[in-house]
């Protein structure tokens, strides 16, 4: 019988909007899979607000790790930021934070009447920094975010905005039952989505 639920689930995952979802036995391979299919997700930061001070602050934040499309993805999660954003405040005194990214923001978890809480539409937790890039990978990160995020070209010249990327230290899947799996950041870079 579990093993019949397991091959009713694996079923199931097999796609997404994007395509084809990877098996649950491929974690690494759903880390980067999640995060193309995704176009903003969750940074956690540690608040420097007066009255938050030293407390977790979440914030919304759009990213991309490449053009939309199958194998088109980086891994590298890109974000276009501002110093005028509370959370960037946040960056500037302690640059380590966590981005969370979920198929729940996709069509895949309603058309499957997962709850986004269910580990069967997958999340992805990342833990790192925040790093401005440099010149040669700001033209990088300027086609992956603009590609999917043409608005931002229009964003005001004078809040002096800049590309950043998610430096990955570590990384947690939840995509079935039974728990987090670790994925080295060697691994998920060497994998495809």
């Amino acid at each position: 019988m579990a093993r019949l639920t397991f091959l009713c689930a694996a079923v199931a995952l097999l796609l997404v909007a994007g395509g084809a979802i990877p098996p649950p036995e491929e974690a690494a391979r759903m880390a980067r899979f999640v995060l193309h299919n995704c176009d903003w997700g969750a940074l956690a930061t540690l608040s420097v607000q007066e009255g938050l001070r030293g407390r977790p602050f979440a914030n919304i934040f759009s990213l991309s790790d490449g053009r939309p499309g199958p194998f088109s993805g980086s891994g590298v999660p890109y974000l276009y930021l501002t110093d005028m954003e509370i959370s960037v405040k946040d960056l500037e005194i302690n640059s380590n934070a966590s981005l969370t990214v979920s198929l729940a923001q996709t069509t895949y978890c309603k058309k499957h009447r997962y709850d986004p809480q269910n580990p069967l539409c997958a999340h992805i937790i990342f833990c790192g920094s925040i790093v401005k890039v440099n010149d040669s990978e700001a033209v990088v990160a300027k086609k992956a975010l603009f590609s999917r995020h043409p608005e931002m070209e229009s964003w005001p010249k004078d809040h002096n905005w800049f590309f950043a990327k998610f430096n990955i230290t570590n990384i947690w899947v939840l995509d079935y039952f039974g728990g987090l799996k670790i994925v080295k950041p060697e691994e998920y870079y060497s994998v495809k989505p």
